[in-house]
């Protein structure tokens, strides 16, 4: 993406160390977790872990499979109660699937578009669900959890026996948290049947669901964390001696507290409170329990989940698929494409862990005496440390895939080619070569969508994913210290090269991951910065026209404006328009480019963004690529509503077009007049227009306006054929036409009044307008976008949803929202949402601090040069 080396007044970020330490935090956490469990665990041979974990009777691990159904089954109903809430009609067993989905990937993964939000959103909106809908439904099944674990946690304290120390709380103590626990639910469940008016709880507003629900919401959230606490304590030895109701409420704490950690599925956090919490069970039992634990309630129900979206994909593709003709290119391929770069990504980088904890684990004995008869010692050495070190390589690569890079797909696919060559080498690890396979074969499958040109080092790494690369390596580490930690350590270990040597290659295994992970990290931070952005030349605007043309919104002639920087793919013929307010890069509509050029310019201007540590905003776009956005981890919120007109269908006669007839007779018996002056003749006019223009701000007692607003400039105002009024020959009134070269749609920019035209100008102007637009063949005509219309106005609808829906019905003093919709409704025009996606939360306001900013004025100086 092409930028300049002209200097840039941009603010630098402030506090740029707090993405650091925000990254930082999940990384300590797990650093003590690691203590914690090698000081419980580290007495104990990698061995008997293992034998403890086949010791595990096949009755307990069945009753934990059937508790974890029963677990995954009641957390559909956390949807299927929201789903209740929002009042939707959708089938039970389409919110189950769609709750089995998110809760999987959710329980598992830290990826923003792998969230249970953004699952939830892309499965749900196909059944008309709007943003504010799939965001109800996430805070209540969110709720519902706050609810289970209360019940479970203040259940099992007032239940707990006097003097249990399992809870480290004194009697009265446990008495008095649990009573606490319960009755904040009990009340919830009084509020939610008795209660008239919504409870606010920070920026939202809970409207009471009723009793029915209410009480439905506490059975199941207490159902479900029974099932999933049921799942580890079935695995847990009988000589654990601690009663369940007493296991209950430390799982819950559990839980909590790994919610609060911020790693993936809390991994390592419940282990570890479990852990410490659970003396009396022999470590190796402990351990192995959770582990299975693990691979029962979190990885199985991810392998499941994986299945089921992909199928939920092809059904949803079904007319295609029964119109196809190659299974692979023509049935699969567009089926992945859509996911394909979420769902690889997570893949290769579970694929990269695999190959670290393979690495770092000893051999089986009876496959290693098989290899070692067949395979030159060197050579096992040799695939052992290529092993990790691919592993690690895979780690990085993943988030190249996130971004759909197509030299991220090629490397990837060798490396994972290397990988299988170097698991069958190192140990006959079928199972982890067959997996390495899976990938392979997806990533096969979904190629096509790797088609951006980009270098995988032109990229820098967030603080985030680097933090996650780091958990793993650490991890793996820690798990070969571990297994190895029977055996004395002596600097001759580094050198010893044997069969047997399992020691050695863990040590070579994890200096060479840890080498080859700092010497990433180094010169991904010793790059020089990328170059600033500029404002736009004259060269930068005739590289403008060229998408200008191609382009089928009007919205795109903003770019000529002057006021916004543009960002250009390599090709040059497309473009993001954005300005730099604050920390937020703002960009205006959706990237001017054809629809399948649109994701790889979304994607380089979130880099450029993430380069310089900014918030990537992207403001005014259509709902058509909602998805994209939402793959970048931005939430969306609704600004307003666009009308557009028909022009085909536009005409003035019958009984519903009288007022807009007599209007236009009123205006022509007044010697009012209509004519489009071609950009050539616009400057000879230019002086007159002036003077409207400037008459009309002094009569409005306003400043022009930018960014999504052009500004008068005698520049931009002759780039484009003006629709003027003329009265008695006098031009009294202007308005600059936006068109598409296409015909697919006009609208204006400034439409500009003198003190003395005649009454109904504005009608009259608008009616010519699209007269004219029929008569040349344009499809439709743009009245530009009613703010906050159209905002939700429920209980549970967020802050910016009912302050934006109070405003527009009663902020006449600002701004008359609510007169403009009602003015632009009567041309009938057809309503289409408008959207701003940007990071959300506490970022929220300072966004919409900074998008005003740009609006009402911020970049004049650059208009008036």
């Amino acid at each position: 993406m092409s930028e300049d080396t002209a200097e840039s007044k941009d603010p630098p970020e402030p506090f740029p160390w707090r993405r650091w330490l925000a990254a930082a935090f999940p990384v300590v956490v797990f650093g003590i977790v690691a203590v914690v469990l090698h000081h419980v665990l580290g007495a104990y041979p990698l061995r008997e872990v293992v034998a403890a974990l086949r010791a595990i009777p096949g009755s307990a691990v069945a009753a934990a499979c059937g508790l974890t159904a029963g677990s995954y089954f009641m957390l559909t109903l956390y949807d299927w109660i929201a789903v209740k809430y929002v009042q939707k009609p959708v089938s039970y067993a389409r919110t189950a699937l769609t709750s089995f989905i998110a809760y999987a990937f959710g329980h598992n993964l830290s990826l923003a578009s792998f969230t249970g939000a953004a699952v939830r959103y892309r499965l749900y909106s196909s059944q008309g669900f709007t943003t504010v809908d799939v965001a109800t439904v996430v805070s209540v099944c969110a709720l519902s959890t706050a609810i289970g674990v209360s019940v479970l946690a203040g259940g099992a304290l007032l239940l707990a026996a006097p003097g249990s120390g399992a809870l480290h709380l004194g009697h009265l103590w446990s008495k008095l948290v649990g009573a606490l626990l319960v009755g904040w639910v009990l009340a919830y469940v009084i509020w939610a049947a008795r209660a008239r008016r919504p409870a606010s709880i920070g920026s939202w507003a809970l409207r009471p669901p009723g009793a029915t629900l209410a009480l439905s919401q506490v059975l199941v959230a207490a159902v479900d964390l029974t099932c999933s606490a049921g799942v580890l304590y079935v695995l847990l030895p009988p000589s654990s001696a601690i009663s369940f109701p007493t296991f209950a409420g430390l799982y819950a704490v559990a839980i909590v507290a790994g919610i609060v950690s911020q790693l993936p599925g809390g991994i390592g956090v419940i282990e570890a409170f479990v852990a410490v919490a659970l003396p009396d069970v022999p470590a190796p039992q402990k351990l192995g329990a959770l582990i299975l634990y693990r691979a029962i309630y979190y990885f199985g129900p991810l392998l499941i989940a994986t299945l089921a979206f992909v199928g939920h994909e092809l059904y949803r593709q079904r007319p295609q698929l029964r119109r196809a003709g190659g299974f692979a290119d023509s049935v699969i391929a567009p089926v992945l494409r859509p996911v394909a770069p979420q769902l690889i990504g997570v893949l290769v980088f579970l694929a990269g862990a695999v190959l670290l904890v393979s690495g770092a684990t000893p051999a089986l004995d009876a496959r290693l005496g098989k290899l070692i008869d067949v395979v030159p010692l060197p050579l096992l050495e040799v695939s052992h440390l290529a092993g990790s070190v691919i592993g690690v390589g895979l780690l990085i690569l993943a988030r190249g895939l996130f971004r759909r890079l197509a030299a991220a797909y090629h490397v990837t696919f060798w490396l994972l080619v290397a990988g299988i060559v170097a698991s069958l080498l190192k140990g006959l690890d079928f199972e982890e070569a067959a997996y390495l396979g899976l990938v392979l074969l997806v990533m096969w499958l979904g190629r096509s969508a790797f088609h951006r040109p980009s270098s995988i080092m032109s990229q820098r790494f967030t603080p985030g994913w680097l933090a996650s690369v780091a958990i793993i390596v650490a991890l793996s580490v820690w798990i070969g210290i571990l297994a190895q930690h029977h055996l004395p350590y002596s600097a001759e270990l580094w050198w010893t090269v044997a069969a047997k040597g399992d020691a050695p290659r863990m040590l070579r295994a994890s200096l060479a991951v840890v080498v080859s992970l700092a010497a990433f990290v180094a010169i991904n931070l010793m790059k020089p910065a990328p170059a600033q952005p500029h404002d736009p030349a004259a060269l930068d605007l005739e590289r403008a026209r060229l998408a200008i043309r191609r382009s089928s919104s009007s919205l795109a002639n903003a770019a000529l404006a002057g006021d916004k920087r543009l960002l250009f793919p390599p090709s040059g013929d497309a473009f993001v328009m954005y300005q730099v307010s604050g920390r937020s890069w703002v960009a205006l509509g959706d990237p001017v480019a054809p629809p399948d050029r649109e994701e790889e310019l979304v994607w380089a201007f979130r880099e450029l963004v993430d380069l310089r540590g900014g918030r990537t905003v992207f403001y005014q776009v259509s709902g058509r690529s909602l998805p994209l956005y939402i793959d970048l981890g931005l939430t969306l919120i609704k600004l307003g509503e666009e009308a557009r007109v028909p022009l085909a269908d536009f005409h003035l006669e019958g009984s519903a077009r009288a007022d807009l007839r007599q209007s236009r007779k009123r205006a022509q018996r007044d010697g009012a007049s209509f004519q489009v002056i071609p950009a050539a003749g616009v400057p000879a006019l230019l002086p007159r227009l002036r003077g409207i223009s400037d008459a009309w701000l002094e009569d409005k007692a306003t400043a022009e306006k930018g960014f999504s607003l052009g500004a008068f400039s005698e520049r931009y105002i002759a780039e484009f054929p003006v629709a003027v009024v003329r009265s008695e020959g006098e031009i009294v009134a202007f308005a600059n036409l936006w068109g598409t070269e296409s015909l697919e749609e006009l609208s204006i920019d400034l439409m500009r009044f003198s003190p003395d035209a005649p009454r109904g100008a504005m009608d009259y102007l608008f009616i010519e307008l699209m007269l004219w637009g029929r008569a040349q063949g344009y499809r439709w005509f743009n009245l530009g976008m009613a703010p906050l219309a159209g905002l939700e106005n429920r209980a549970l609808a967020p802050l910016w949803h009912r302050l934006g829906s109070f405003l527009f019905r009663h902020g006449e003093s600002f701004y008359n929202f609510e007169g403009l919709r009602r003015y632009k409704s009567k041309f009938d025009p057809v309503w289409e949402p408008r959207y701003m996606a940007s990071p959300g939360g506490l970022h929220l306001p300072r966004v919409l601090l900074d998008v005003s900013t740009l609006i009402s004025g911020g970049f004049k100086e650059l208009i008036a040069k």
